[in-house]
């Protein structure tokens, strides 16, 4: 009721002023029951979509994986039959004659396999006896030169009587193991000055000029049980020795007595043991490793 003696607006400025509606607040319990359900159904969501995920890169990985085996079964087997040349499938013979390009195309007479102190010496390994016998007569042999002007058959005094030469280098085999060696011998290329390969076009032959000899030296074991095939350029190389001393000492029958090829600018297979012949020629000579699938050319 309003009091007569007031003023509607009297009325209204004391009137009390009415308490604005609050929601209650739900307890903090329930708050957190939501957000922990709310989580695991977020768990639970992400959990299925990883499992969606890793099932569709299971069935592509194996169909891949699938797809990757029979065209590998398909290639090596394409690969197998392929003619062989050398030992070797045709394709896998043209991807080793372009490394034996990129090799020649890197080799320069001037650049030196690495030199190493005394002390780096290491002990010196055995290995590979083809073309060896233990019961052999050292007193018997003889280095026979083929291919050139005149024959020669050189005893190993005659050897020893050029410039003595001596080199600590790397032993390199394409096995993958090495060790370092002290060699003592003569330079192939003072012997091949002395008995020089022919020329392909008839002129003289010079050293200097190895463009216009023959292009490969060959060298056998005197029973031919091992030979190998050299490139000119490779054979009149500073570091190529006939050796007749490892480490100091002479040659055992195991490492080549009386005389072996050291070339360090080849890996081992190339470095024939028990030299018996040497012949210069203008055809690509047999090398018994390459027959059976290896590098022809062998540098490093």
């Amino acid at each position: 009721m309003t009091d007569p003696g007031k003023t509607p607006d009297e009325v209204a400025a004391v009137a009390p002023e009415s308490e604005p509606f609050e929601t209650p607040e739900p307890p903090s319990e329930v708050h957190e029951a939501d957000e922990a359900h709310l989580e695991r159904e977020r768990e639970i969501a992400n959990d299925a979509a990883v499992d969606r995920e890793l099932r569709r890169l299971s069935r592509r990985g194996f169909v891949t994986a699938g797809v990757a085996a029979v065209a590998g079964v398909a290639g090596w087997s394409w690969l197998r039959g392929r003619p062989r040349t050398d030992g070797l499938a045709w394709p896998f013979r043209r991807m080793l004659q372009l490394n034996e390009k990129v090799a020649e195309a890197y080799f320069r007479p001037s650049r030196m396999s690495p030199s190493f102190r005394p002390d780096q010496i290491t002990a010196a390994r055995i290995n590979g006896g083809l073309g060896l016998s233990a019961s052999y007569d050292n007193a018997d042999w003889r280095l026979r030169i083929e291919g050139a002007a005149s024959r020669a058959v050189l005893t190993l005094d005659e050897i020893r009587s050029f410039p003595r030469r001596e080199m600590i280098t790397e032993f390199r085999c394409i096995e993958g193991w090495s060790y370092i060696v002290k060699w003592t011998g003569a330079r192939l290329a003072d012997v091949m000055a002395k008995y020089p390969p022919p020329t392909r076009d008839g002129s003289a032959p010079d050293l200097e000029r190895p463009d216009r000899l023959v292009r490969y030296v060959s060298m056998e074991t005197p029973d031919r049980g091992y030979y190998v095939g050299l490139d000119m350029q490779s054979a009149l190389h500073p570091q190529t020795l006939l050796a007749y001393e490892i480490d100091g000492q002479p040659l055992s029958w195991q490492h080549g007595a009386p005389l072996r090829l050291a070339i360090p600018v080849k890996y081992g297979v190339k470095n024939i043991k028990r030299v018996g012949t040497i012949r210069y020629t203008d055809v690509r000579p047999a090398d018994y490793w390459a027959e059976r699938g290896y590098d022809w050319y062998a540098g490093h």
